[in-house]
């Protein structure tokens, strides 16, 4: 993603004031072919860790000295942390960040309520999918434009996860209690996503994981439809949390204040 369309520094430099951490959080724009030197110099530095956003999150992997077990079921990282002897650890928060966004917006959701589509098989989709089943998907309809890497994230995942023809999503819609699109498509830049909600039960929840703009068309459609609509604002804010607490040691709070910094921006 262009990397100065990010809210993390507004995130983590707000909760680095409120706590009194002497630190700072900032853009670094890497390209693909720095990212090996670009982690190594992250012990030169002495920073305590950073975040990996796309297109970085698989070719960091490999640079790390250790990954949680969260990252390795996911098949990616999001976010590095840096030990006081520059033991380099690679996690994955955006699961936890999704889910919580989802719980933000109701306490008594229900990842198995009814049957989920997501839209996209990259890194994004696959830490949903496996974060919807850590939290209790009982089915979930994967479709992507290019089918055999929707077949790649499902491996290992049936009977839950389940591949469908990108031609057929109208009709995957049926009885799903939530739609996720996992793609770039709604982005700022991007074409809208190609997708009607005619076929979507009326009770539905309708995510987009994209947060610039924070109404999509999708998302548009869907509030006019009566759907519960959720952006990717809260999956950003609150994937943020465990890494700034493995950085710094404090879990911090999620404010009104912090919210109301974040808006201001759009």
């Amino acid at each position: 993603m262009p990397i100065y369309q990010s809210r993390s520094p507004i995130i983590h430099n707000y909760w680095i004031k409120a706590y009194g951490i002497n630190g700072a959080y900032g853009h670094f724009p890497v390209q693909p072919d720095n990212v090996a030197d670009a982690i190594r110099g992250l012990r030169a530095l002495g920073l305590a860790g950073c975040n990996i956003t796309l297109p970085h999150k698989l070719a960091a992997m490999p640079l790390m000295d250790t990954l949680t077990p969260m990252a390795k079921r996911m098949g990616a990282i999001n976010c590095i942390v840096v030990g006081e002897d520059g033991h380099l650890t690679g996690h994955n928060n955006d699961g936890f960040g999704y889910i919580q966004s989802l719980r933000d917006e109701d306490p008594n959701w229900r990842a198995d309520k009814g049957p989920i589509v997501v839209l996209g098989a990259g890194g994004a989709a696959r830490a949903v999918v496996i974060a919807l089943i850590e939290a209790g998907a009982t089915s979930v309809r994967l479709l992507n434009r290019t089918r055999t890497t929707a077949e790649r994230l499902a491996e290992g995942l049936a009977p839950i996860v389940e591949v469908h023809e990108w031609s057929q999503r109208q009709e995957a819609l049926r009885g799903a209690a939530l739609l996720v699109n996992a793609t770039s498509q709604g982005m700022y830049g991007q074409e809208p996503l190609d997708i009607q909600l005619d076929t979507l039960p009326a009770d539905a929840w309708v995510s987009d994981l994209i947060y610039v703009p924070l109404e999509t068309p999708l998302l548009a459609a869907a509030q006019a439809r009566g759907h519960r609509a959720v952006n990717g604002l809260g999956m950003l804010i609150n994937q943020a949390i465990p890494a700034f607490e493995a950085w710094f040691g404090v879990r911090p709070h999620v404010t009104p204040e912090l919210k109301q910094q974040i808006l201001a921006t759009f």
